[in-house]
């Protein structure tokens, strides 16, 4: 089992951008067996399907770069607190 860290704070985008990079993984792992198997049809078929996961997750990271940088509100600090506590 993998485990993909959490996207804490990322928002929605960047936690479809892990579960698309968990869904890639899979696929490459299946595709990888299929050789082994000799099972070249599956094989690629679970190939194409790990891309097209990679390529979904660039999507979703590149909509988050896009996205203006969090605010302090966003990270839990008061826009009250002094400069020197923060």
């Amino acid at each position: 089992m993998t485990l993909i860290p959490d996207p804490t704070g990322g928002g929605p985008v960047l936690e479809e951008a892990a579960r698309e990079l968990e869904a890639a993984i899979h696929d490459a792992r299946v595709a990888f067996d299929c050789i082994a198997l000799g099972e070249l049809d599956r094989a690629h078929t679970s190939a194409v399907t790990a891309r097209v996961a990679i390529d979904a997750a660039m999507t979703a990271i590149r909509a988050a770069l896009a996205q203006p940088p969090a605010g302090p509100e966003d990270l839990g600090i008061s826009p009250h607190m002094p400069d020197y506590l923060s």
